[in-house]
């Protein structure tokens, strides 16, 4: 998230993660944080309110427990630009209770393991999905972004402005899934073909 409370960026359906690193390696990018398990909790009202809204509130555990709300989506010089708020917290749990205590109740948890590059004014996040492998690039402005997934060979007309619950929630339509989490676990032996993400990959 930037200081300015924004958040601007797209994301890469990705074939070969090890080749991309690679080419990070090459551009001379630093890595600013090893690969990390995340584990993401989505909370709403009942009558999901916040979704309605196109809002997001999000409780994240990985080297650190954050708190996290979201606007709603526009786009901007082709990526997408989001408010975003964040603040660390001291202990998962408990945050867990006050949003329960409030009203809000979890209605999905999602994993993925995350790997971050700073690549000049971007961060270029590796993300291994359970539906799959991404790329996100999050910078200051729409065209500092599409620099970078040029330099990185991207294909730039293969980007995707949704996130990857909204892709998951496509995936259960397409695919007839019946579970709620986004895991590992639950994706253990199923199948994904790219035509069911509605994506092209993009290296």
């Amino acid at each position: 998230m930037s200081a300015t409370g924004q958040e601007i960026e797209v994301k890469f359906y990705i074939r070969d993660l090890a080749g991309l690193r690679q080419k990070l390696d090459a551009l001379g990018a630093k890595l600013a944080q090893a690969r990390v398990h995340e584990v993401n909790l989505r909370f709403d009202t009942a009558d999901r309110a916040l979704y309605q809204k196109g809002q997001v509130l999000r409780l994240r555990q990985d080297t650190e427990t954050r708190v996290t709300f979201k606007g709603p989506g526009a786009e901007q010089a082709g990526a997408r630009l989001r408010q975003e708020l964040e603040f660390s917290v001291s202990d998962f749990e408990t945050a867990r209770q006050v949003f329960e205590a409030l009203g809000f109740q979890v209605y999905m948890m999602y994993e993925k393991y995350r790997t971050t590059y700073q690549l000049g004014e971007v961060l270029v996040t590796l993300d291994e999905m359970p539906y799959g492998n991404f790329a996100e690039i999050e910078g200051p402005d729409g065209a500092t972004i599409q620099q970078a997934a040029q330099a990185l060979g991207l294909d730039w007309e293969s980007r995707s402005l949704d996130s990857y619950t909204f892709l998951f929630d496509k995936l259960k339509q397409v695919l007839g899934l019946s579970f709620e989490d986004l895991s590992f676990a639950n994706f253990e032996g199923v199948r994904v073909p790219s035509k069911a993400l509605g994506l092209k990959t993009a290296d």
